[in-house]
């Protein structure tokens, strides 16, 4: 009788179990079969160098980047074949089973290797008259007598228009709209589109052939009225609508690749209301993050595998990093409401569940239609609109109703003025100076700097052996290149992965030479 009752006391979350998740585009891991769908290079035996020593480095190569993952489930993309997935399962053996797609017309394919049980696979064909690409591999597993299941995707490449990768996003999210709500599902992958692609997507004009729509924010809804999805806007609203846990991340952490020299998002993982509703499965929060040994990411930049005019030099990785979360069986703590006292609290967000009141923002500098706010011992931000009524100098109580960031650059794009108090005579005190700041620390931004005398190239200021970006919003103000200039007051922002200095006014630089 004793020991039943001591069985009844222990804790449920003693029986709760965790799995992990991995996904990783490999980068062409070809075998030494000569196939009409090989890519040239990786023709076996021939000038490229692709032979059994590189395919080994190779193999090594990956084996390590797996082993260290140590996640219990990993999807692939861009393995040739299922006998290369057998290869690295046989090396692998704790990685009990495999999953694996591909049309016989393509080069790559997908796959799993896992050690959780795998109960089904088939294909979600997508087909274009005019190019071949890969199908989405949709797997069922079985955890703790849970049935889940995982879309693994690898999308057409930028070197097609959006529309391509549209007709994916459609494909997929009508398939999994005819499950449960409450089913679990996760869809990851190689997506070929930033976890803020509805941004980026305006600056590639040639891919825009969809006026604006995106398929991993607007079809597969990690985005709706200007904001991406929140977990809490998951278990809210009716629709189907996923979180990207991205957004998670501090925003200078947020890459799995590198696209000339900036910080780019291919590789997502996507999840939805079943995986906040405290059901079955349950996504762990903040969990989510992006595996770079040094091994791997090293001076900014991702190891992958090296080639030189298409001739294989035998060592690197790939032009991915993993990316990983967990998942538990574990109830997880309620999603609450966010308690926001302070401008930093807005930092940690990407919108707003309901009005806030910031007290004592002092407003350090105001031109047009944009104004720098500042608590002071706490940090500044950017608003952007509707600051006709706010002085530079002043202090206000505001009510925040809307809050985003646009290419890196957190703003406050809607507000009232609660109460208007007190001017600073000494406001300008609150500038930062070069001598006490580090203007790359992302915690910087939005703030307002000072007394810089630096020398302008190529959209460069040069001071001290450091330089930073400046942009002129004024095109009559840039200086020629070589000159000199002092920043007398500047906007330290913040442009797609780049810090950067913002000059709105003529009166704010002076020109020594």
């Amino acid at each position: 009788m004793k020991k039943i009752l001591f069985l009844l006391l222990i804790p449920l979350f003693l029986f709760a179990k965790q799995f992990t998740v991995a996904s990783y585009n490999i980068e062409n891991l070809f075998d030494l079969n000569a196939n009409k769908t090989d890519y040239k290079e990786y023709l076996p035996n021939t000038k490229s160098n692709w032979n059994k020593k590189t395919f080994e480095i190779k193999m090594k190569n990956s084996i390590k980047v797996l082993k260290d993952l140590d996640t219990d489930i990993i999807a692939l993309q861009e393995i040739e074949n299922k006998q290369v997935l057998k290869l690295l399962q046989k090396r692998i053996p704790e990685y009990k089973y495999i999953s694996f797609k591909k049309y016989s017309n393509s080069s790559v394919g997908l796959g799993f290797l896992s050690k959780i049980k795998i109960i089904d696979e088939k294909a979600l064909n997508i087909k274009f008259s005019d190019k071949t690409f890969r199908p989405i591999l949709e797997t069922t597993f079985l955890f703790d007598n849970i049935e889940f299941k995982i879309f693994n995707n690898h999308w057409p490449s930028k070197r097609v228009a959006e529309s391509y990768r549209v007709k994916y996003a459609k494909y997929l999210f009508d398939r999994v709209s005819t499950l449960p709500k409450d089913y679990d599902y996760i869809l990851l992958g190689d997506f070929n589109s930033n976890y803020n692609e509805y941004e980026t997507i305006y600056s590639e004009k040639r891919l825009n052939n969809t006026s604006g729509i995106t398929g991993i924010n607007h079809v597969l809804n990690t985005f709706e009225n200007k904001n991406f999805i929140s977990k809490f806007d998951i278990l809210k609203n009716k629709k189907v609508l996923h979180f990207n846990p991205w957004i998670e991340l501090n925003i200078t952490e947020r890459f799995s690749s590198k696209f000339r020299g900036r910080n780019v998002t291919p590789d997502n993982i996507l999840l939805p209301y079943s995986m906040f509703d405290n059901k079955k499965i349950s996504y762990i929060q903040n969990s989510f993050k992006v595996f770079k040994p040094h091994y791997l990411y090293k001076n900014k930049k991702v190891l992958r595998w090296q080639m030189k005019n298409k001739v294989h030099l035998g060592k690197g990785f790939s032009d991915h990093l993993p990316i990983i979360a967990t998942f538990s069986t574990q109830k997880q703590e309620k999603i609450k409401q966010q308690n926001i006292s302070n401008i930093a609290d807005l930092y940690k967000i990407e919108k707003l569940n309901k009005n806030v009141i910031l007290e004592d923002c002092l407003v350090l500098y105001k031109n047009d239609n944009i104004a720098i706010i500042k608590q002071i011992n706490n940090r500044a931000i950017f608003i952007y609109g509707n600051v006709q009524n706010l002085q530079e100098g002043f202090s206000y109580d505001l009510n925040i109703k809307e809050i985003k960031t646009y290419k890196g650059l957190k703003e406050i794009t809607s507000f009232e003025i609660e109460r208007k108090k007190e001017k600073r005579k000494n406001y300008k005190d609150f500038y930062l100076t070069v001598s006490k700041n580090d203007l790359l620390d992302i915690n910087k931004q939005n703030e307002i700097i000072t007394n810089i005398k630096a020398t302008y190239k190529k959209g460069y200021l040069y001071f001290d052996s450091k330089k930073i970006s400046i942009y002129f919003k004024n095109k009559n103000q840039i200086p020629k290149d070589g000159s000199t200039i002092i920043i007398k007051r500047g906007h330290l922002g913040y442009y797609i992965n780049k810090t950067q200095i913002v000059i709105y006014n003529k009166s704010d630089i002076e020109y020594v030479n």
